[in-house]
């Protein structure tokens, strides 16, 4: 018993060895297989032919020994061949990085994390399309969700809209590096700031790009709960176009928050409320600086935009080589910011609506009272009544006539 205790075996294997040591001797302990080679052994000369292919990597290394030398070994095999002969890879692989839980922010609305999710919400019975959403890192609660056809900057416009006019304005938005709130980098110019991150700008909010999904882990692990408990809402409904959609979201939303929602470590909230003098449309809209010409027209997306003067306030006009800014709402409307002043911008009416516009324009200049002629003979395309003191062709009312005797 002793003996079995200090092995750390049974007492019938001790009366076995004891039972082999008295009829074989010293040797007797050791296992029968010693110095044997096993049956599953690779011959040398196949390692030998693995160490004929340097510089490839294992798993084209395998596939080479197969086409060539009709040798099927796994990658591993492969692998520990080569560490034998002490060939290692010529890959080099980064270290596991040791990686931490970042704590959850102290307050409501000091973090925000937003991204998209692309998924068959509708399953079979609609499009394909995009859900934006933010997450408090605080507290798990979501502000608000929409639909869209695509993750575009005129989405996270009206989600970022919604949040602000619902809960206030957020001190920190964390997202991807997404072509909306970052532009590509270039080597030769200086990365510019896209239409989102000069929204982000003016309110005040900053924004943090994480460089891989597991840093905003947790908007999206609330995507892939919404591709589960929304979708099946979805269904139940039978919901078969973006607006249906939407508008279960809507109701959804207040349900999850009430479930899901945990409580932040300090009670105090961290959303600041928007100044009055602030337009939210003006600031969530694509801003685009431009040049007005002499005609007071500016050019957009190939396109020539007009400032009429029955139009435009008194300052626009005077906007003609001067810099302006023209800016693209929401609601698609137009507006030409210049010198302080804004003035919508419609597209550049036919020629006929222009002289229309132009003759029925008040106008300072002296109106001549000389009877007027014809300034060519009758029947001719250009045939119009014209003012005869000035003989500059125009209207009576005319900008460059004289002063009446």
């Amino acid at each position: 018993m002793q003996a079995a205790e200090v092995l750390g075996v049974s007492e019938r294997h001790v009366w076995r060895l004891l039972a082999a040591y008295r009829s074989r001797g010293a040797p007797a302990p050791a296992h029968g297989n010693r110095g044997r080679r096993p049956h599953n052994a690779l011959p040398p000369a196949l390692a030998e032919a693995v160490v004929r292919y340097p510089g490839a990597n294992h798993t084209d290394l395998s596939e080479l020994l197969w086409e060539h030398e009709g040798l099927d070994l796994s990658r591993f095999t492969v692998r520990r061949i080569l560490q034998q002969a002490g060939m290692s890879s010529l890959r080099r692989r980064r270290p596991p990085e040791h990686r931490v839980r970042r704590a959850r922010m102290p307050r409501e609305g000091m973090l925000l994390q937003v991204d998209g999710s692309h998924h068959a919400w509708l399953e079979e019975r609609g499009p394909r399309f995009a859900l934006l959403l933010a997450v408090d890192d605080a507290t798990g609660d979501v502000p608000y969700a929409l639909f869209r056809p695509a993750e575009d900057a005129r989405g996270y416009f009206s989600l970022m809209k919604q949040i602000v006019q619902r809960r206030g304005l957020p001190l920190t938005l964390y997202s991807d590096r997404h072509g909306v709130f970052l532009a590509p980098a270039s080597r030769r110019v200086q990365r510019p700031a896209t239409q989102f991150a000069r929204a982000m700008q003016e309110l005040g909010i900053t924004q943090v790009f994480a460089r891989s999904p597991q840093a905003k882990g947790r908007v999206e692990r609330l995507a892939g709960t919404f591709q589960d408990r929304l979708v099946t809402e979805l269904r139940h409904v039978a919901a078969a176009t973006t607006a249906e959609a939407q508008a279960v979201l809507e109701g959804f939303l207040p349900r999850f928050n009430t479930r899901f929602r945990v409580q932040a470590a300090q009670p105090e909230s961290a959303y600041r409320a928007l100044d009055p003098a602030l337009d939210l449309d003006a600031v969530l809209a694509f801003r685009h600086p431009r040049r007005v010409a002499r005609d007071n027209t500016v050019k957009y997306r190939w396109r020539t935009l007009q400032l009429l003067p029955s139009l435009a306030p008194p300052p626009a006009s005077r906007l003609r080589t001067a810099r302006a800014e023209l800016a693209r709402h929401p609601n698609h409307e137009r507006i030409v910011t210049g010198r302080g002043s804004g003035a919508p911008c419609p597209a550049r009416p036919p020629m006929g609506q222009l002289m229309e516009l132009r003759r029925s324009a008040p106008s300072t200049a002296a109106r001549c009272d000389r009877p007027l002629r014809a300034s060519s003979p009758a029947g001719s395309r250009s045939s119009r009544p014209s003012c005869n003191a000035c003989r500059c062709g125009r209207p009576p009312v005319c900008s460059g006539s004289r002063a009446s005797p």
